[in-house]
């Protein structure tokens, strides 16, 4: 958008005060709207199943709340001529509604609750949980007692609703308690990551951060101001809009013609070998198409064609008459499964090599050898001494928490490990530089393992723990609290504002959403009864590892040579793209494509990054870098609509208690 000699003046004004610290009025606002938001969240994510709401990065139900501040914060500022909300509130109470509702969400609540009830629901006889997992599972670890049989009480009220009686609430106080050692192990964890390769991504690489794009645009008020005056904005704002009217209608009055924004493509490929091609479908979200806008157009490029070039090797692979294995627990293929560890093996070990110099110097300075003024960091998130013995103290925590789970030293150390070191950190990365909307993976630890030790070696004695952190952190990576950080930190630069005054009010969301969300959605499955509810939270992740953890113990032992043989392929790709990427300013093909190629992320955006890509090329093309600066409100705004409109119907739904239109982010 361009800014108007007046606006750019307006902007140093805006900048020339440096907060040090957030009022705690402020902070007030944000808890308040992050507890509304939370319950929002729970019921549209898990009671009306149609709006997932709060999965996402970019988290619409964050955007919209935002962007409804923002419009009060501009009216109210109009009528008494003064400024009600500074750019540092705003983007306070961003990151506060963004941080709590995806700890709500799929960032831990509607993870962990399920999976410490549901092995004790779902156990049968015919399965053999009972005898094979639960000698595992160590009291503290669940609501039940896990000497005891399956559907006792906590558990058969949780799934199918309590009609008389009180919930058991102390039940899940021990577990809870446990539980939160770990968690806040993870997140304290990610607080000193965002500290330590801030400036690396930052300072030192230049990384775009596109997520904190929309944000940034409510928070400056000169901005604000020329977008909510913008015809084009206000286009975008309504395409939306309408769409989602209609739909919701639809939903109500179901005369009313609905427009379809999702389309099953495996119903076309219904012949050898394309019925080969994994879950492939079409999900019209405008608001995805507003966010690859504003990408780098080589880096759609890369991802729409990874995408189809990774489904066109099962195609191939089937036409070529070989066996085309599921990937265990991910909707793609096994051989891609593993070309992907290897590509976030590469990327993990680029992304180290460059972040080495800073990293050696945060070393010597943390253990006192050498004193780099430079490295200090007066105001970073953390002292930098305090977030790396922080990292380490964390990790360590993590690591003991799951030995006295039950896991094998060893291989505790393996999955925190792998998850940290390379999956949370290539993932952080593809938000920051690529502004991935949604963070998933396609392999877990233990698929690494496996390449080394075939899994069932591993026995049940690690396999059981192993499954509950899998299914709480490992599988499904969907509201990776550590991108929200890292983007706070970036706003907080481009705003003039001091870092350090973002610790109070993220730690201060983090621990109210924990009771908050625990509270809330251990009140909705006992009311409404679990197996009512959102299906992939109470009967999917929870149980899928158990279940396919059963199956590698009954089958007989399996030497990986496929799997490793897909592995050194991802490898050596990656290894390829990367140095083409680094060598020849024309080689359009990122690494990151390639790695991001068989997640569900790509399954639901690759439609609207190919559109997205297509609209921005040729704009580009026959209107040059002035077109592309004048339709930026437009983009803007689709963005907005379709998150305002996701909240406007997540609150109709719980407030009349009936179902809501689909939303394009499942």
């Amino acid at each position: 958008m361009e800014h108007t000699e007046e606006t750019t003046k307006l902007i140093e004004i805006e900048r020339k005060a440096k907060p040090t610290h957030i009022s705690p009025i402020v902070i007030v606002i944000g808890l308040a709207l992050t507890y509304g938001a939370i319950w929002i969240v729970a019921y549209s994510e898990l009671v009306v199943k149609q709006i997932q709401i709060a999965i996402c990065q970019f988290s619409p139900i964050a955007l919209g709340m935002t962007f409804i501040v923002a419009v009060t914060n501009y009216i109210l500022s109009s009528l008494f001529r003064r400024t009600i909300l500074k750019p540092s509130d705003i983007i306070t109470i961003y990151v506060m509604v963004a941080i709590g509702t995806m700890i709500a969400s799929r960032g831990l609540m509607e993870k962990l609750i399920p999976v410490m009830v549901a092995i004790n629901y779902y156990a049968t006889p015919e399965n053999r949980w009972v005898e094979t997992f639960y000698p595992h599972i160590k009291p503290w670890l669940v609501p039940f007692d896990p000497y005891g049989l399956e559907k006792q009480p906590v558990a058969r009220y949780f799934y199918e609703g309590i009609k008389e009686g009180a919930i058991p609430w102390g039940d899940w106080i021990r577990p809870l308690l446990s539980w939160s050692i770990i968690v806040l192990a993870i997140y304290c964890a990610f607080i000193c990551m965002a500290t330590l390769f801030r400036r690396q991504w930052v300072d030192n690489e230049k990384l775009t951060f596109p997520l904190t794009q929309p944000p940034m645009q409510l928070a400056e008020t000169s901005i604000f101001r020329s977008f909510i005056t913008s015809r084009l904005a206000w286009i975008g704002f309504l395409l939306p809009t309408i769409i989602f009217t209609i739909n919701g209608l639809h939903t109500i009055y179901p005369t009313v013609p609905e427009i379809r924004l999702q389309h099953n493509l495996n119903q076309y490929f219904t012949q050898r070998p394309w019925n080969a091609m994994p879950f492939t479908t079409v999900y019209g979200s405008l608001a995805a198409i507003g966010f690859g806008y504003f990408l780098p157009t080589q880096l759609l490029f890369s991802l729409w064609v990874f995408f189809w070039i990774a489904r066109l090797q099962s195609v191939l692979m089937a036409w070529l008459g070989l066996y085309v294995e599921a990937m265990p627990l991910y909707p793609t293929h096994l051989h891609m499964g593993y070309q992907v560890a290897g590509a976030y093996i590469v990327l993990t070990a680029f992304m180290l090599r460059s972040a080495f110099p800073h990293l050696k110097q945060v070393v010597l300075y943390s253990l006192g050898i050498r004193k780099h003024g430079s490295i200090e960091g007066k105001d970073e998130l953390l002292p930098i001494g305090v977030a790396f013995w922080g990292l380490l103290i964390s990790f360590i925590v993590a690591v003991l928490w799951s030995w006295l789970a039950g896991m094998s030293l060893w291989f505790a150390i393996v999955e925190i490990g792998i998850y940290l070191g390379v999956v949370v950190l290539v993932m952080a990365r593809s938000v920051a530089e690529a502004g991935l909307m949604m963070t998933e993976t396609s392999f877990r630890p233990v698929d690494i393992v496996q390449l080394f030790i075939p899994a069932r070696r591993l026995e049940a004695k690690n396999l059981t723990p192993m499954c509950f952190l899998d299914a709480v952190f490992t599988r499904d990576l969907r509201g990776l609290l550590l991108t929200p950080m890292l983007d706070a930190l970036k706003m907080a630069d481009t705003l003039k504002f001091t870092r350090r005054a973002l610790l109070i009010p993220i730690i201060t969301t983090i621990l109210f959403a924990l009771v908050t969300s625990c509270h809330v959605e251990l009140l909705l499955p006992y009311k409404y009864g679990a197996v009512n509810m959102y299906g992939y939270a109470y009967w999917g992740n929870c149980i899928w590892g158990f279940g396919h953890a059963m199956s590698v113990l009954q089958s007989p032992e399996r030497f990986p040579y496929y799997h490793r043989t897909s592995f050194a392929i991802g490898i050596a790709v990656t290894m390829f793209l990367s140095f083409m990427r680094s060598r020849y300013w024309w080689w359009s093909l990122y690494p990151l494509g390639y790695a991001l190629s068989a997640s569900w992320t790509m399954i639901v955006f690759w439609f609207p990054v190919m559109m997205a890509w297509a609209i921005k090329s040729l704009i580009l093309r026959y209107g040059g870098m002035t077109a592309y600066t004048r339709l930026r409100p437009l983009f803007i705004g689709l963005i907005f609509g379709e998150f305002f409109m996701a909240i406007v119907w997540a609150t109709y739904a719980m407030v009349t208690r009936k179902t809501a239109p689909f939303f394009p982010w499942p």
